[in-house]
C-alpha cells in the first residue's frame, strides 16, 4: 500500500513498513488476518454470520492515530456488531498493525431501518448469534421474531432515537418453566394485544431471574409485528437522570415529548425511585398519559407494590391497578433445562449428568448458573478435555469451596432465627409453637439443600432430632415451595443472604 492510499499524517518508517511488507501489503491483508485470528475464537455459525459477511475496512493514519472504517448494511447490524465484537476487532487490527487502531463503525449510505418485508432477515441473523450480549448473562441467542427495527420518533419529530432493545432477548429464547409461567403468559399476552388488559404489568422477584429478559421480549414481539410502534425500555436510573437534566435545564416540555408519545414503556427496576419526589411526580404523569392514550406500561422490581418503600402511595396504587406477577428462582428441571440450551448455543453440548451436577449447586440465579456454565465450559474448551462431570467439579473448586466453607448449619439457623426474629437457641429447644417449629423446619430444609450434612448429622445438630423429623420437615417445606409463593420468596431471600 502507497502512502497515497492511507490520508491523513505521514506514515511512519515502521509502520509504513509493516503494511507495505510482503505479508501485509493491503488493508485487505490486515482484515483478513484479525479476521482469522477472531473466527478461531468464535463458533463458525456465528463468525460466518457476523463477520465475514463484512467488506473490510478503510485505513487511515489520522493526527491521533490508526482509524478502522468499518461500514455495515444498517442499523441493527452496527448496533451488534458495536456491543458484541468491536473491542476484540480493535485489539485484533491493532496486534496486526502493530500500534492502536481505533474502530469507526458507519451504516452505508442509503440505508433504512428494516422494513416488515425483511425483517425474517435481521431476525435470522440474531438467531445465529449465541452467547449472552454484553451486560446481560442470561441473554441467549436472538430467535426468528426478534427484528428490533430501530424506530425514529419523539413527539412526532424524527430524531431516531435508540429504542435500546436487546434483539437477543425475546420469547423463543427464554426457557419457560414453573418459575416464570404466569409472568412469561401475561407478558405474551400483552405483546399480542398492547393497551388492553394486564396494563399496567408489574413484574417482581429476585435478581438474575429473567425479568429483564422478559420486558425485552415484549417490545421485540411489539416491534416484529408493528415496526412503527414507538417503544423504550429502559432502566429507572434512566429515567431518573432524564428528569434531573430537564429539571437542570427547565425543559420538561421535552420529557413529556420523549416519554407521553410512547406506545410501550418497559422499565426495570422501579424501586430505584425510592425517595425521589420530583422523579415519582413526573413518572406518575407519564404513567397516567400513556394509560390515558391506552398505551402499555410494563414495570420490574424486586419486590411487589405494596412492598416498595419511600414511593408515593398514589403511584404504588396505580402500580398494582393491572396485574402483578412474579418471576421465581428456577427448579431443578428448570436449571438444568437452562443450562442445557445454552450450551447448545454455544455449540458445546452439555451432557446431562453434568447439567445436574451444575443446577444442583447452582442454585441462586440464572445468571449465576450461566456464569458457571462459561466457566465450565471454557474449562473443557481450554484444557482439551472432555465435558464430565469430574472436569466440572475441577472448574467450579472455587464456587464450590466458598459455599462449603461459608453454609454451615451453623450460619443457617442462625440466619433464618433472625430472618424470623426468634432465638438461636429456639432451633435446639424442644417448643413447638407455630412461631418457632416452622423456622425450625425451614432451616432443616436449607440445610438439607445447601449442605453435604446427612439427615441424622442435621438432626444431630438441630438438639439431637431423629432423622426422620428432618425428613418430615424437608418434604414439607420443599412441597409448600411449588405451590406457596411467599414462601418461596422468603426461602429466596435466604438463600441469597447465605450465598452473600
Amino acid at each position: 500500500m502507497s502512502d497515497a492510499a492511507l490520508p491523513g499524517a505521514a506514515l511512519t518508517p515502521d509502520l509504513s513498513a509493516t503494511l507495505v511488507s510482503g505479508a501485509l501489503s493491503s488493508p485487505a491483508e490486515v482484515w483478513a488476518q484479525a479476521c482469522a485470528r477472531l473466527a478461531a475464537d468464535l463458533p463458525e455459525q456465528q463468525f460466518n454470520t457476523w463477520i465475514k459477511p463484512l467488506a473490510e475496512p478503510s485505513l487511515t493514519l489520522e493526527p491521533e492515530g490508526w482509524t478502522a472504517k468499518l461500514t455495515v448494511p444498517n442499523r441493527f447490524k452496527l448496533d451488534w456488531i458495536r456491543t458484541q465484537y468491536a473491542g476484540r476487532l480493535e485489539g485484533l487490527l491493532t496486534d496486526v498493525v502493530g500500534a492502536p487502531v481505533r474502530l469507526a463503525l458507519a451504516v452505508q449510505a442509503n440505508t433504512t431501518p428494516p422494513t416488515r418485508a425483511q425483517a425474517p432477515q435481521a431476525a435470522q441473523a440474531a438467531q445465529a448469534q449465541s452467547g449472552a450480549p454484553a451486560g446481560n448473562a442470561s441473554a441467549p441467542a436472538a430467535p426468528a421474531r426478534a427484528t428490533a427495527p430501530t424506530n425514529a420518533w419523539a413527539g412526532g419529530t424524527a430524531v431516531a432515537p435508540s429504542n435500546r432493545l436487546n434483539p437477543a432477548l425475546t420469547f423463543d429464547t427464554l426457557v419457560a418453566g414453573r418459575a416464570n409461567q404466569m409472568a412469561r403468559t401475561a407478558a405474551l399476552h400483552v405483546a399480542g394485544a398492547p393497551g388492553g388488559t394486564y396494563n399496567p404489568l408489574f413484574i417482581y422477584g429476585g435478581v438474575g431471574l429473567g425479568k429483564t429478559h422478559l420486558v425485552h421480549a415484549v417490545g421485540n414481539a411489539l416491534l416484529a409485528d408493528r415496526p412503527d410502534a414507538r417503544v423504550l425500555y429502559l432502566h429507572a436510573e434512566q429515567f431518573i437522570s432524564d428528569v434531573v437534566k430537564n429539571y437542570q435545564r427547565k425543559t420538561f416540555d421535552e420529557l413529556k415529548a420523549k416519554y407521553h408519545s410512547l406506545d410501550l414503556l418497559l422499565i426495570d427496576d422501579v424501586q430505584f425511585f425510592a425517595g425521589k419526589d420530583r422523579t415519582q411526580e413526573e413518572f406518575f404523569n407519564a404513567f397516567e398519559a400513556l394509560l390515558a392514550k391506552k398505551a402499555h406500561i410494563i414495570m420490574t422490581s424486586d419486590t411487589y407494590p405494596k412492598g416498595l418503600v419511600d414511593i408515593d402511595e398514589r403511584l404504588t396504587s396505580r402500580f398494582d391497578s393491572g396485574l402483578t406477577v412474579a418471576i421465581e428462582p428456577p427448579e431443578l428441571e428448570m436449571r438444568v433445562a437452562i443450562l442445557i440450551r445454552k450450551s447448545e448455543q454455544e455449540g458445546m453440548p452439555l451432557p446431562e449428568d453434568v447439567a445436574f451436577f451444575i443446577a444442583k449447586n447452582v442454585r441462586a440465579n440464572v445468571r449465576e448458573l450461566e456464569g458457571a456454565l462459561r466457566k465450565v465450559l471454557a474449562f473443557a474448551k481450554f484444557s482439551h478435555k472432555e465435558v464430565t462431570i469430574a472436569l466440572a467439579r475441577e472448574a467450579l473448586k472455587d464456587l464450590l469451596s466458598i459455599q462449603n466453607r461459608q453454609i454451615g448449619v451453623e450460619n443457617i439457623q442462625k440466619t433464618v432465627a433472625d430472618f424470623y426474629k426468634i432465638k438461636v437457641a429456639d432451633m435446639y429447644s424442644k417448643k413447638r409453637p407455630a412461631s418457632i417449629a416452622r423456622p425450625r423446619q425451614i432451616a432443616m430444609y436449607l440445610a438439607k439443600e445447601l449442605t453435604q450434612k446427612s439427615l441424622p448429622e442435621i438432626g444431630e445438630l438441630f438438639g439431637g432430632r431423629d432423622h426422620t423429623t428432618v425428613l418430615h420437615a424437608v418434604r414439607k417445606i420443599g412441597g409448600e415451595r411449588q405451590k406457596n409463593t411467599e414462601l418461596n420468596q422468603q426461602l429466596h431471600v435466604l438463600e441469597q443472604t447465605l450465598k452473600g
